[in-house]
């Protein structure tokens, strides 16, 4: 029986993608993963979560989705908001991995509707969706460290790029003073302009 878990990072982040990803398993194989002692990517060290992310692709086969910021912005300029664009890569996960069970961080304030939703997507799918999976099911929390390691490495690579940045988030001191010191129309690419920390740049 294949398992599947997915969870994302960079959902709330005005700069960069958002990555969902889905980690891949027969349900045999599920105890390597556990022995690793997984936890949700944001109570794990970045060193930590580099090493846990080269075990996790030794162990089971992962499936990262990334979605830019272009292609956010797109999507939100004809009204597909936020969960809609990511259940378009949960459902791009599912029919690449073809699994039996999903276990899923739920993004919909009703887990139940967005388990039906999902469980319909799949002939003979049951899905698990829950608030706080990550730390709960080992094989969600691989998710949610490959998708942040990803990330991770798409932000450094913005940074060699484009200088300090920050990690992305509109929290983040050194973002802000990015987006600040960037007009407006020299925004680059990667900087998600829906974003209501953006769309106030505007129109400044």
């Amino acid at each position: 029986m294949k398992i599947v878990g997915i969870d994302e990072a960079g959902r709330g982040s005005v700069l960069g993608p958002l990555v969902v990803c889905g980690v891949s398993i027969e349900e045999e194989r599920l105890k390597y993963l556990e022995r690793l002692k997984l936890k949700d990517s944001k109570k794990v060290t970045p060193k930590r979560r580099i090493v846990l992310y080269r075990k996790i692709k030794k162990i089971a086969d992962c499936h990262p989705v990334h979605i830019s910021a272009a292609d956010i912005d797109l999507l939100r300029s004809k009204d597909v908001n936020l969960n809609e664009i990511e259940k378009i890569a949960i459902k791009q996960i599912i029919g690449n991995c073809d699994p039996d069970i999903s276990y899923i961080d739920c993004i919909d304030v009703k887990p139940e509707r967005f388990t039906n939703e999902i469980e319909n997507f799949q002939e003979n799918l049951k899905v698990v969706a829950e608030h706080g999976a990550d730390d709960t099911y080992p094989i969600v929390s691989a998710a949610s460290i490959v998708a942040k390691v990803e990330r991770d490495q798409e932000i450094s690579r913005l940074k060699k790029e484009f200088g300090e940045i920050g990690s992305g988030y509109p929290s983040d001191p050194k973002t802000v003073a990015y987006l600040k010191a960037t007009p407006y129309k020299e925004l680059p690419i990667f900087v998600r302009r829906s974003w209501s920390t953006v769309e106030k740049m505007r129109l400044k």
